[in-house]
This record gives structure tokens, C-alpha cells and sequence, in this order.
């Protein structure tokens, strides 16, 4: 599962990093609100940790325009002590909180409270693209062509994924090695570039035309299917 942490204090980046991998969890991490809103909307996290005090946007502005688009748990860490504040945080659609200074492992509890909670039987939804000729059924993983089943990599699903529930938005390499990895490392633009090759071949009907998988010519990709 995914899980976003939003601090501006490297330390507690670090620590709570480092509990939460321990439980194998797939750890996201950003100091700054606008990241924040970026990374909640390219990597679709399971839960978000959020601190209240941010160096541009506070935590109650990040999490008011969470809340505009998405119901993922938000856990809101804070400083501040005052019943108000943390009124203010569950009114705006916080799933609970937990106080400056904590335990890691409380706080690694209550991200497992939290998720149980919000755990649900997966939708059947489709996503269909060009009459049906293009489908994604992202509670199984599962994409079809024609009404064939097309096998892809986890990596390669996940490319499609993100691009396809975002449909004319333009990605950069970095954005989409950043979404399905969670780290950057040397070789950005060959490892996306060779892994959207592979995906054009399996779903698209001329890969020198592509339909789908549109390229931006030194900029990234975005999805070009008609829902």
C-alpha cells in the first residue's frame, strides 16, 4: 500500500520512513503543500500523512483541496494543541490525528486503525477508450483489446493506469518514474521511454501512430483516447 508523508522536518521524515517500510509499506515523501496536492493526484496513495504546519500552504488548505476530488484517509500530525485546531482538521474531512511530539509505532497503529476502517470491496468499474477497443478494469488490473486480454507488467499497468485516469494531462519522465517507483535514480528518460515502448506494442494497432500513448516532444506523454 501506498502512503504519502507530508512534513517539513527531515528528521521526522526519516523516522517515520523508515517504521513504515519496515511494515512494507510503499513510501511517498514531500515537504511542501503544492508537492503534496501534485503527488496525492499523480500516485493515488492508500493514506496520507499530513503535518499542519507547511513552509507554503498550511495542512488545512492541502487538506480542503484533497477533499475536493478524494476520500483517501488523511492522518493530520500537529503541533498545535488547542481543541479548534483539531476541530478544524476532522471538520474538513480528516480521518483522525495525532499530536507533536509521537510514537513512531503509534503512529504506524493508527495508520493500520485507519486503513481497516476504510477498507472496501473493490468497484467493478471499466474504464472504456475508442468504442470499447481499449478497456481497463482497475479492481482486477486486468486491460483488454478488442476484448482480448492484453498481458502487461505490473510496471507497464501501472503506466497505463496513471496516464489513462488522467486523460489529455501531460506527464513528465520524472513525474512517471516518480509515480511507479517512489525514488528517482540515473537513466529517467530510458527506463520510461523504454517501458512506454513495450506498452505501445502490446496496446496499441500502429505503434508509429500511436492512439493512446501520446508523446510530448521533450516534455513526457499523456493519454489520448476518447472515453
Amino acid at each position: 500500500m501506498k502512503i504519502l508523508i507530508v512534513d517539513d522536518e527531515k528528521n521526522i521524515l526519516d523516522i517515520v520512513d523508515a517504521y513504515l517500510a519496515a511494515q512494507n509499506f510503499q513510501v511517498f515523501r514531500t515537504v511542501t503543500g503544492k508537492e503534496a496536492l501534485q503527488k496525492a493526484e499523480t500516485i493515488q496513495p492508500d493514506l496520507i500523512v499530513l503535518d499542519l504546519m507547511l513552509p507554503d500552504l498550511s495542512g488545512l488548505d492541502v487538506c480542503k483541496k484533497i477533499r475536493e476530488s478524494s476520500l483517501v484517509p488523511i492522518i493530520m500530525l500537529t503541533a498545535k494543541t488547542s481543541e479548534k485546531d483539531v476541530l478544524t482538521g476532522l471538520n474538513l474531512g480528516a480521518d483522525d490525528y495525532i499530536r507533536k511530539p509521537f510514537s513512531p509505532k503509534e503512529l504506524v497503529a493508527r495508520i493500520h486503525t485507519v486503513l481497516r476502517r476504510f477498507k472496501r470491496e473493490p468497484v467493478e468499474e471499466k474504464y472504456s477508450f475508442e468504442n470499447g477497443s481499449l478497456e481497463i478494469i482497475p479492481a482486477r488490473k486486468q486491460v483488454f483489446k478488442f476484448g482480448k486480454e492484453v498481458d502487461l507488467t505490473p510496471t507497464e499497468y501501472e503506466l497505463l493506469f496513471i496516464l489513462a485516469s488522467h486523460p489529455k494531462q501531460l506527464f513528465s519522465r520524472e513525474q512517471l518514474l516518480d509515480a511507479i517507483k517512489g525514488f528517482s535514480f540515473d537513466g529517467v528518460d530510458r527506463i520510461i521511454d523504454t517501458h512506454i515502448k513495450n506498452l505501445r506494442q502490446k496496446i496499441e494497432t500502429d505503434t508509429r501512430n500511436p492512439q493512446f500513448i501520446l508523446t510530448a516532444y521533450g516534455t513526457g506523454y499523456r493519454f489520448g483516447g476518447d472515453q
